[in-house]
């Protein structure tokens, strides 16, 4: 069977038996939620001018995007266990949108601060219910479902920032942001009308103390791998962050490429994810995770390590699409995370660990930011590639077999 056909198979399966319309909804409303959350770094030149603040602020600004992204995560596992998954998501994308109003709106920094960590708590409210309602959906292809899933994200990530880059640039940083508020209405009323309600009757088997749920995801977190993989994750997003955080300001300011050229390369890091995500995904069901994790990360190690020493619009175009492959790697360590946590803490669980490396992570962008600021902007780029590299080399501690990752 060719790569093409079996891809084609796949896609198949993942639409068969009415399936295909949840999907399309789920994935509808995450690409459109990180989207619009990627239209941050595009316009951070814009927002340091207008607002006066410095790199190390501007990645401050990216952090507590990131926190907020983070801090909803076990509420929104916790209620995605008790409640329904579509009601969560739902929220979830209308709290944001009207959080974008109020950015646009914001007089001060503190204001343009405190409604960018409201952007993120509307965001955190859909990734565990995502998670816990494609597990219900595909029990025995959940690395195929996230991926594609995770692809459109990636999709939202590739198309909205290069909009909000020609709004911004045509009329004001402001129009960049409004225009996603509809999208993410839209979003959240299909959400709601679509997903089925069935995957309400949570509520009847949850635990109805969430203390007790919380001590039951540390004592899995103590068994097998799941802790391990929690820390590669951190690790992983830690880097993701600080990388995508300030990306479009390093071309501009460092590599001398238009605002426009940057925003179409930081579009084309994504475009490829919408490839690699589903193809990760796919690999992860079928080879298990370590194998699939090192061949998405081992690229970029490079990637990063060369980026200093590139210049020139198609070869750092070419770097990036080497970057971009881990992408993948959220697809592969969020799959295994949902297989190995018992049913009836799935969404708590995930959501303990969601949150937690979330938050460390957060703290990348503002670091970075910190050493640009004292003109180490290139070197940032070679410590990212040596944290990468310490993930592959855990990851090959990971077992090999898929079978030797625990499922429930």
């Amino acid at each position: 069977m060719t790569l093409l056909q079996s891809v084609a198979g796949e896609m198949k399966a993942l639409w068969g038996d009415g399936r295909g319309t949840s999907l399309v909804a789920i994935a509808g409303g995450w690409g459109t939620l990180l989207g619009a959350r990627m239209i941050y770094p595009v316009l951070l030149p814009y927002l340091r001018d207008s607002f006066d603040i410095s790199l190390t602020a501007a990645g401050f600004l990216v952090t507590v995007l990131w926190l907020g992204s983070a801090v909803g995560q076990l509420p929104g596992g916790l209620l995605a266990d008790r409640y329904s998954e579509r009601s969560v998501m739902s929220v979830g994308a209308v709290l944001a949108a009207a959080a974008l109003v109020l950015v646009a709106a914001a007089p001060t920094a503190f204001v343009l601060f405190a409604a960018t960590a409201l952007v993120g708590f509307g965001q955190s409210l859909y990734p565990i219910a995502r998670i816990t309602m494609l597990s219900e959906i595909y029990p025995d292809r959940i690395g195929s479902a996230l991926g594609v899933t995770m692809a459109t994200g990636d999709l939202g990530q590739t198309v909205l920032p290069p909009v909000a880059g020609v709004l911004a640039a045509a009329i004001a940083w402001q129009a960049g942001l409004l225009f996603v508020v509809p999208l993410l209405l839209v979003a959240g009323v299909v959400v709601r009308v679509t997903l089925p309600a069935g995957t309400e009757s949570a509520s009847e088997a949850a635990d109805p103390l969430p203390t007790q749920s919380v001590r039951d995801v540390f004592a899995e977190l103590r068994g097998s791998n799941l802790g391990f993989v929690s820390f590669i994750l951190f690790l992983y997003i830690l880097i993701w962050q600080s990388f995508t955080g300030l990306y479009p300001t390093y071309l501009v300011e460092q590599k001398g490429l238009s605002s426009a050229a940057a925003g179409t390369l930081f579009s084309a890091f994504f475009a490829f994810g919408v490839v690699v995500k589903p193809v990760a995904g796919a690999a992860y069901d079928r080879i298990g995770m370590r194998s699939t994790l090192v061949a998405v990360l081992v690229g970029p190690v490079a990637g990063l390590a060369l980026l200093p020493v590139v210049e020139g619009f198609w070869p750092l175009a070419a770097l990036t699409a080497v970057v971009s492959t881990m992408l993948g790697s959220g697809a592969v360590t969020q799959s295994f995370l949902s297989d190995s946590f018992s049913e009836e803490v799935r969404g708590t669980g995930l959501g303990v660990v969601r949150t937690t490396v979330a938050t460390l992570g957060a703290a990348g962008p503002v670091l970075f930011g910190g050493l640009a600021d004292r003109g180490y902007f290139d070197e940032g780029y070679v410590l990212l590639a040596a944290v990468l590299a310490v993930v592959v080399l855990l990851t090959l501690r990971l077992p090999k077999s898929p079978s030797s990752s625990p499922s429930h």
